[in-house]
């Protein structure tokens, strides 16, 4: 039997790239888990990492409901701003839950609903290659940009239509470059005379090893090679775009190819923990075949572009730049979150421009498969995450990089009772708290809860290997298999996943 495991270099997102300066640089393990700014028992806004104001974002979202209007996350006060309206002040009980839940609360003139239905109007009136919107939360409009293509009869179209709307609803920008999906010649993914990026690797639905890539990659070639001219390594099994999304499922051919979650920046690899919901006003960084490493911040949600291939919805629109054969490439977090597959925009990374992602959770959902390595790859399961230290963080003090064995699988987190199993013994349902989303098990504390005892709130750092959730009774987080490490008490554990405590 072969165990092929596909090189960081050709595999793990691409490679070849020169990394952006001050971008690498930016990719350090962030402060733990948010703080209360406040005292006592007033509300107040509190601090949050962008992975925990995007999860935060998605509760208020639910909670809500129609009064709803958006959020970004505030970079420099590291705080998450919930758009409302149609409220009733302090009257209003679900508005005191949002700010109990210490988001910053800010009411605007734009409901979702009508900033839905105006990009409803411009879909139905200006659909004109060369253009695209998304919704800005933080102006509580819909923000339109026009490419250089746009002229003449085209961009008085398109500007009527802006107006229609009214001075409040959308607001219009030229842009001096040309829209258009970044695929290419030359290196990295190669397939039909095409050249991408590889997005992320995955496990597609039936357990095979898989990856993620551009849609518009995906129906350009059906087989795709890890080298130009070279033999091929995988072949697409679903391609979507133009229409609902631009991404694809690309299934390796060796089914014990070993793909872990992962991206190779080429000055350090960042281990992919779980895919996450883009929020506007959070720091990306994007990794491509062209280019290499560069960042920058997601401006809007929900993007509507039409390039001349046709129209593409629901994306994500950010000013990290992008050029030809980086599409496919990954978008993701410094805290390791996959966010979004590089679909296109306009400008370079000399100029700069606009750029398009489409969602890593819409593209899991529609195609069936969950983030991690799906391969003959490591005990830790899908995600990779990482064992804990001496101080519980999961990050090596000697490298600053996440250390591997103690990876849980997608989607098992989940809080653990007195027997280990994470089933409340009454219920029968998971128990919520102490686990984390994929690949970010939670750790555990004494007792064995993975819930802080003074703060109430999960504890962050140690993960657990897939399918063998759960402390026992000492709380030490041991993995039945030896394989996936362990945690003792104080949150210590082997570097080499080996399951062995250290003695304090």
């Amino acid at each position: 039997m072969s165990h092929k495991r596909v090189t960081k270099r050709k595999a793990i997102v691409a490679a070849g790239g020169v990394a952006a300066l001050g971008a690498a640089a930016i990719l350090l393990p962030q402060a733990n888990a948010s703080q209360d700014g406040g005292s006592g028992g007033t509300a107040s806004v509190k601090t949050l990492k962008a992975g925990n104001a995007s999860d935060l974002a998605s509760q208020l979202q639910k909670l809500l409901g129609d009064t709803f209007a958006g959020s970004y996350y505030d970079a420099a006060g590291k705080q998450l701003v919930v758009n409302v309206v149609n409220v009733s002040g302090d009257k209003n009980n679900v508005l005191a839950q949002a700010k109990q839940a210490g988001a910053k609360v800010r009411e605007v003139d734009n409901s979702t609903a009508e900033l839905k239905a105006a990009a409803q109007t411009l879909k139905t009136k200006a659909t004109i290659p060369g253009t695209s919107w998304a919704v800005d939360p933080k102006t509580n409009k819909i923000l339109v940009t026009a490419d250089s293509t746009v002229t003449g009869a085209k961009w008085s179209r398109i500007e009527s239509t802006v107006k229609s709307l009214g001075s409040d609803m959308a607001t219009i920008r030229k842009s001096a470059g040309a829209l258009k999906p970044f695929v290419s010649g030359g290196d990295a993914i190669f397939g039909g005379g095409a050249r991408c990026s590889l997005g992320f690797n995955v496990t597609a639905g039936d357990g095979s090893p898989a990856f993620l890539t551009a849609g518009h990659c995906g129906v350009a070639a059906k087989q795709w090679s890890d080298s130009q001219n070279g033999q091929p390594i995988a072949t697409v099994d679903q391609a979507t775009f133009p229409g609902d999304g631009d991404f694809a499922l690309v299934k390796y051919d060796d089914p014990n190819t070993q793909a872990p979650s992962e991206v190779n920046t080429g000055q350090q690899t960042v281990a992919i923990s779980q895919a996450a919901d883009a929020t506007v006003g959070t720091q990306v960084f994007r990794m491509g075949s062209t280019t290499g490493l560069h960042d920058g911040q997601v401006l809007g949600l929900d993007a509507t572009v039409n390039y001349p291939e046709g129209t593409v919805t629901g994306l994500i629109q950010t000013n990290v730049c992008a050029e030809p054969g980086d599409s496919g490439g990954s978008l993701f977090t410094q805290d390791g979150q996959a966010v979004g597959l590089t679909s296109g925009g306009s400008g370079d990374c000399t100029a700069g421009g606009e750029t398009f992602f489409q969602p890593v959770t819409t593209a899991l959902a529609a195609v069936g498969a969950s983030l991690g390595d799906g391969g003959a790859g490591n005990a830790g399961g899908a995600g990779n995450g990482g064992a804990v230290d001496e101080n519980g963080d999961g990050i090596d003090d000697q490298t600053g990089e996440a250390i591997q064995g103690g990876g849980q699988a997608a989607g098992n987190g989940g809080a653990v009772d007195e027997n280990g199993d994470g089933i409340d013994d009454q219920t029968g349902e998971a128990i919520q708290g102490g686990g984390q989303a994929a690949g970010n098990g939670g750790a555990v504390d004494e007792n064995g809860d993975g819930i802080d005892d003074q703060t109430g709130e999960a504890i962050q750092g140690g993960g657990q290997a897939a399918g063998d959730g759960g402390a026992n009774q000492s709380g030490d987080g041991q993995n039945q298999t030896g394989n996936g490490g362990k945690q003792n008490q104080s949150g210590a554990g082997q570097e080499d996943g080996s399951g062995v405590n250290q003695s304090h």
